[in-house]
Protein backbone atom coordinates (compact mmCIF):
# COMPACT_ATOMS: atom_id res chain seq x y z
CA UNK A 1 0.00 0.00 0.00
CA UNK A 2 1.42 3.45 -1.09
CA UNK A 3 1.72 5.74 2.94
CA UNK A 4 1.26 8.89 0.60
CA UNK A 5 -1.43 10.01 -1.90
CA UNK A 6 -0.48 10.37 -5.11
CA UNK A 7 -1.76 12.64 -7.78
CA UNK A 8 -4.33 12.32 -10.21
CA UNK A 9 -1.76 11.15 -13.34
CA UNK A 10 1.25 9.08 -11.10
CA UNK A 11 -2.09 6.88 -9.68
CA UNK A 12 -3.70 6.30 -13.02
CA UNK A 13 -0.47 5.27 -14.42
CA UNK A 14 0.39 3.19 -11.33
CA UNK A 15 -3.38 1.77 -11.84
CA UNK A 16 -2.58 1.63 -15.91
CA UNK A 17 0.61 -0.61 -14.66
CA UNK A 18 -1.31 -2.65 -12.61
CA UNK A 19 -4.18 -3.72 -14.73
CA UNK A 20 -1.65 -4.74 -17.42
CA UNK A 21 0.62 -6.74 -15.37
CA UNK A 22 -2.34 -8.66 -14.11
CA UNK A 23 -5.10 -8.68 -16.69
CA UNK A 24 -7.97 -7.62 -14.71
CA UNK A 25 -8.55 -5.62 -11.05
CA UNK A 26 -10.95 -5.09 -8.70
CA UNK A 27 -11.69 -1.64 -7.48
CA UNK A 28 -11.14 -2.57 -4.11
CA UNK A 29 -7.79 -3.97 -4.19
CA UNK A 30 -6.70 -1.01 -6.18
CA UNK A 31 -8.20 1.71 -3.62
CA UNK A 32 -6.32 -0.34 -0.96
CA UNK A 33 -3.17 -0.52 -2.75
CA UNK A 34 -3.22 3.08 -3.63
CA UNK A 35 -4.70 4.12 -0.34
CA UNK A 36 -7.51 5.92 -1.78
CA UNK A 37 -11.22 5.83 -1.99
CA UNK A 38 -13.33 3.89 -4.28
CA UNK A 39 -15.26 6.61 -5.38
CA UNK A 40 -12.16 8.05 -6.64
CA UNK A 41 -10.91 4.44 -8.13
CA UNK A 42 -14.28 4.27 -9.75
CA UNK A 43 -13.57 8.28 -11.73
CA UNK A 44 -9.63 7.20 -12.87
CA UNK A 45 -11.25 3.55 -14.43
CA UNK A 46 -14.11 5.55 -15.98
CA UNK A 47 -11.64 8.26 -17.11
CA UNK A 48 -9.16 5.47 -18.43
CA UNK A 49 -11.93 3.38 -20.16
CA UNK A 50 -13.06 6.86 -21.96
CA UNK A 51 -9.67 7.32 -23.69
CA UNK A 52 -9.53 3.36 -24.53
CA UNK A 53 -6.57 2.87 -21.98
CA UNK A 54 -8.47 -0.10 -20.29
CA UNK A 55 -12.19 -1.41 -20.46
CA UNK A 56 -14.52 -1.20 -17.40
CA UNK A 57 -16.18 -4.18 -16.00
CA UNK A 58 -18.37 -5.14 -13.35
CA UNK A 59 -16.77 -4.26 -9.96
CA UNK A 60 -13.60 -3.44 -11.33
CA UNK A 61 -11.19 -3.01 -15.14
CA UNK A 62 -9.54 -5.69 -17.07
CA UNK A 63 -6.54 -4.16 -19.43
CA UNK A 64 -7.41 -2.42 -22.66
CA UNK A 65 -4.56 -1.40 -25.22
CA UNK A 66 -1.14 -2.09 -24.57
CA UNK A 67 0.47 0.17 -21.65
CA UNK A 68 3.73 -0.32 -23.79
CA UNK A 69 5.30 1.90 -25.85
CA UNK A 70 6.04 0.50 -29.03
CA UNK A 71 9.57 -0.60 -30.04
CA UNK A 72 12.33 1.45 -31.02
CA UNK A 73 12.55 -0.47 -34.39
CA UNK A 74 8.59 -0.19 -34.57
CA UNK A 75 9.13 3.66 -34.56
CA UNK A 76 11.40 3.93 -37.09
CA UNK A 77 10.00 2.40 -39.59
CA UNK A 78 6.78 4.60 -39.07
CA UNK A 79 5.49 7.42 -41.24
CA UNK A 80 9.60 7.84 -42.61
CA UNK A 81 8.64 10.30 -45.50
CA UNK A 82 6.85 12.76 -43.33
CA UNK A 83 9.08 12.57 -40.61
CA UNK A 84 12.05 14.00 -42.94
CA UNK A 85 9.67 16.73 -43.92
CA UNK A 86 8.38 17.68 -41.06
CA UNK A 87 12.24 18.10 -39.39
CA UNK A 88 12.97 19.73 -42.56
CA UNK A 89 10.37 22.43 -42.11
CA UNK A 90 11.52 22.49 -37.98
CA UNK A 91 14.77 23.67 -38.95
CA UNK A 92 13.70 26.84 -40.43
CA UNK A 93 12.32 28.15 -37.69
CA UNK A 94 16.26 28.08 -36.13
CA UNK A 95 17.39 31.11 -36.90
CA UNK A 96 21.47 31.98 -36.42
CA UNK A 97 23.02 31.26 -32.84
CA UNK A 98 19.85 30.61 -31.42
CA UNK A 99 19.78 28.19 -28.64
CA UNK A 100 17.55 24.83 -28.60
CA UNK A 101 16.12 22.14 -26.92
CA UNK A 102 15.61 19.11 -28.65
CA UNK A 103 13.28 16.25 -27.36
CA UNK A 104 13.69 12.58 -28.00
CA UNK A 105 11.76 10.75 -31.10
CA UNK A 106 12.50 9.26 -34.16
CA UNK A 107 10.82 13.15 -35.97
CA UNK A 108 13.10 15.02 -33.71
CA UNK A 109 16.10 13.20 -34.82
CA UNK A 110 14.83 14.12 -38.51
CA UNK A 111 15.38 17.56 -37.41
CA UNK A 112 18.59 17.56 -35.77
CA UNK A 113 19.69 15.80 -39.38
CA UNK A 114 18.31 18.54 -41.21
CA UNK A 115 20.67 21.37 -38.17
CA UNK A 116 23.85 18.72 -38.34
CA UNK A 117 24.90 21.77 -41.59
CA UNK A 118 24.28 24.79 -40.09
CA UNK A 119 27.01 26.41 -37.90
CA UNK A 120 26.62 28.55 -34.34
CA UNK A 121 23.98 26.69 -32.65
CA UNK A 122 23.80 25.13 -29.19
CA UNK A 123 21.75 22.17 -28.38
CA UNK A 124 20.49 20.84 -25.13
CA UNK A 125 19.08 17.32 -25.94
CA UNK A 126 18.13 14.48 -23.64
CA UNK A 127 17.82 12.28 -27.04
CA UNK A 128 20.72 9.79 -27.75
CA UNK A 129 19.49 9.36 -31.17
CA UNK A 130 20.08 13.66 -31.58
CA UNK A 131 23.52 13.80 -29.90
CA UNK A 132 24.74 10.97 -31.82
CA UNK A 133 23.28 12.90 -35.42
CA UNK A 134 25.29 16.03 -34.51
CA UNK A 135 28.16 14.79 -32.78
CA UNK A 136 29.76 15.28 -36.31
CA UNK A 137 28.45 18.79 -36.56
CA UNK A 138 31.53 20.56 -35.25
CA UNK A 139 30.03 23.92 -36.05
CA UNK A 140 27.45 23.51 -33.03
CA UNK A 141 27.45 23.23 -29.01
CA UNK A 142 25.82 19.98 -28.12
CA UNK A 143 24.84 19.20 -24.48
CA UNK A 144 23.64 15.92 -23.40
CA UNK A 145 21.27 15.85 -20.39
CA UNK A 146 22.18 13.45 -17.27
CA UNK A 147 19.36 11.40 -16.50
CA UNK A 148 18.33 7.73 -16.04
CA UNK A 149 18.27 5.94 -19.79
CA UNK A 150 14.62 4.91 -21.26
CA UNK A 151 15.81 2.56 -23.71
CA UNK A 152 12.49 2.46 -25.42
CA UNK A 153 12.70 6.16 -27.03
CA UNK A 154 16.65 6.15 -26.74
CA UNK A 155 16.64 9.27 -23.94
CA UNK A 156 17.78 10.11 -20.96
CA UNK A 157 14.39 10.73 -18.61
CA UNK A 158 14.47 11.43 -14.74
CA UNK A 159 15.40 14.13 -11.90
CA UNK A 160 18.69 14.31 -13.71
CA UNK A 161 17.69 15.65 -16.68
CA UNK A 162 15.28 18.34 -15.12
CA UNK A 163 17.77 19.58 -12.98
CA UNK A 164 19.53 20.10 -15.64
CA UNK A 165 17.32 22.06 -17.59
CA UNK A 166 16.44 24.65 -14.41
CA UNK A 167 17.50 27.65 -15.24
CA UNK A 168 17.81 27.63 -18.96
CA UNK A 169 16.48 29.99 -21.50
CA UNK A 170 15.96 28.89 -24.91
CA UNK A 171 14.72 30.10 -27.68
CA UNK A 172 12.70 26.97 -28.76
CA UNK A 173 11.96 23.59 -27.56
CA UNK A 174 11.43 21.03 -30.19
CA UNK A 175 8.97 18.00 -28.49
CA UNK A 176 6.85 14.96 -30.15
CA UNK A 177 4.78 12.64 -28.20
CA UNK A 178 2.80 9.22 -28.34
CA UNK A 179 -0.66 11.30 -28.77
CA UNK A 180 -2.20 14.52 -29.67
CA UNK A 181 -5.71 16.16 -29.50
CA UNK A 182 -6.65 20.00 -29.40
CA UNK A 183 -8.72 18.82 -25.70
CA UNK A 184 -5.89 17.05 -24.14
CA UNK A 185 -2.62 18.17 -25.83
CA UNK A 186 0.94 15.86 -26.24
CA UNK A 187 0.20 12.77 -23.79
CA UNK A 188 2.51 9.84 -23.20
CA UNK A 189 2.30 6.55 -21.61
CA UNK A 190 4.93 7.33 -19.24
CA UNK A 191 4.88 10.01 -15.87
CA UNK A 192 8.59 10.45 -16.17
CA UNK A 193 8.71 10.79 -19.85
CA UNK A 194 6.12 13.28 -19.36
CA UNK A 195 7.71 15.24 -16.62
CA UNK A 196 11.31 15.55 -18.58
CA UNK A 197 9.61 17.04 -21.81
CA UNK A 198 7.52 19.22 -19.36
CA UNK A 199 11.13 20.51 -18.30
CA UNK A 200 12.26 21.12 -21.65
CA UNK A 201 9.70 22.59 -23.00
CA UNK A 202 9.60 25.13 -19.78
CA UNK A 203 12.88 25.65 -20.94
CA UNK A 204 11.99 27.31 -24.47
CA UNK A 205 10.55 30.75 -25.05
CA UNK A 206 8.44 28.82 -28.01
CA UNK A 207 7.41 25.47 -27.99
CA UNK A 208 7.12 23.73 -31.22
CA UNK A 209 5.15 20.06 -31.27
CA UNK A 210 6.73 17.64 -34.10
CA UNK A 211 3.63 14.96 -34.80
CA UNK A 212 3.49 13.01 -38.13
CA UNK A 213 -0.44 11.85 -38.66
CA UNK A 214 -0.62 8.78 -36.77
CA UNK A 215 -0.39 10.72 -33.35
CA UNK A 216 -3.48 12.41 -34.15
CA UNK A 217 -6.39 11.30 -32.49
CA UNK A 218 -4.24 9.30 -30.16
CA UNK A 219 -4.45 9.66 -25.82
CA UNK A 220 -1.93 7.91 -23.90
CA UNK A 221 -2.38 7.81 -20.01
CA UNK A 222 -0.29 10.77 -19.16
CA UNK A 223 -0.79 14.65 -20.27
CA UNK A 224 3.17 15.97 -21.58
CA UNK A 225 1.56 19.50 -22.54
CA UNK A 226 -1.57 21.37 -22.12
CA UNK A 227 -2.81 22.94 -25.72
CA UNK A 228 -1.68 26.47 -23.69
CA UNK A 229 1.60 25.24 -23.60
CA UNK A 230 2.23 24.43 -27.33
CA UNK A 231 3.42 27.25 -29.93
CA UNK A 232 2.78 25.70 -32.77
CA UNK A 233 2.38 22.19 -34.31
CA UNK A 234 4.12 20.70 -37.31
CA UNK A 235 2.53 18.29 -39.46
CA UNK A 236 2.08 16.41 -42.42
CA UNK A 237 -0.49 16.75 -45.02
CA UNK A 238 -1.50 13.02 -43.87
CA UNK A 239 -3.40 14.62 -40.87
CA UNK A 240 -6.92 14.96 -41.20
CA UNK A 241 -8.32 18.85 -41.83
CA UNK A 242 -10.71 18.64 -38.90
CA UNK A 243 -7.92 17.99 -36.22
CA UNK A 244 -5.90 20.56 -37.85
CA UNK A 245 -8.98 22.97 -36.97
CA UNK A 246 -9.23 22.07 -34.06
CA UNK A 247 -5.56 22.86 -32.71
CA UNK A 248 -6.05 26.06 -34.98
CA UNK A 249 -9.21 27.03 -32.53
CA UNK A 250 -7.61 26.17 -29.57
CA UNK A 251 -5.01 29.48 -30.73
CA UNK A 252 -2.47 26.93 -31.93
CA UNK A 253 -0.02 27.40 -35.14
CA UNK A 254 -0.18 24.85 -37.50
CA UNK A 255 1.84 23.78 -40.24
CA UNK A 256 1.05 21.30 -42.76
CA UNK A 257 4.25 19.82 -44.74
CA UNK A 258 3.53 18.40 -48.49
Amino acid sequence: MYSVHVIAAQRRQLILETVHRDGAVSIRALAELLDTSAITIRRDLDYLDSIGRLTRSHGGAVSGQPLHESSWSEKVGQAAEAKAAIGRAAAELVGEGDVVVIGPGTTTAELARALAGRAGLTVFTNSLLVADILVDSPGNEVVVTGGTLRAGIRALVGEGTTRMLRGLHADLTFLSGNGIDAEFGVSTPNLTVAETDRAMASAGHRVVSLVDHTKFGERAAIQTLAPSAIDQVITDRGTDAAAIAALSAVGIDVTVVP
